[in-house]
């Protein structure tokens, strides 16, 4: 029986350094809160890909009355006119020290591309994302909320 609660205890005590990990890195499921109505706008997936962050419009919160899976319509090149479930929005993200930065993000709603850098906040809880236009102080912030 000493012997069971030991390794229960070892399995515990290893499995909590992966937990950490996981929430010490944006790579996971977030939804984003529209910065000016406070309500939430998608969820986004954020994968590593070589060392750089994407993320993925998985779903939209939008009203019954409204498109479901609007095309980006305001978008130039490729994502001209594409569905933006599935849209890459966010992508190039490279750790810096405590955040993440030298990305870019686009915003589906006017299909402008931005610079963007992230940081992680309330112990991995949430998701600082910046966009901007030249230094980071011309710019505007979301927080995103992190999904289980």
């Amino acid at each position: 029986m000493r012997k069971l609660i030991q390794a229960g205890l070892i399995a515990a005590v290893l499995a909590v350094p992966s937990t950490w990990a996981q929430d010490a890195s944006p790579v996971g499921m977030w939804k984003s809160i529209d910065d000016d109505t406070g309500k939430p706008k998608a969820m986004i997936r954020i994968t590593d890909n070589q060392g750089q962050l994407e993320g993925r419009i998985e779903k939209l919160f939008r009203p019954a009355d409204q498109e479901q899976n609007p095309k980006c319509d305001k978008c130039d090149g490729a994502r001209k006119d594409q569905p933006m479930v599935g849209m890459m929005i966010l992508s190039g993200l490279k750790k810096d020290g405590d955040a993440y930065s030298g990305g870019e993000i686009l915003d589906p709603a006017n299909g402008k591309v931005y610079r963007s850098k992230a940081t992680l906040k309330d112990g991995g809880k949430k998701l600082e994302v910046r966009g901007y236009v030249g230094a980071p102080m011309f710019g505007r912030s979301q927080t995103w909320v992190r999904e289980p």
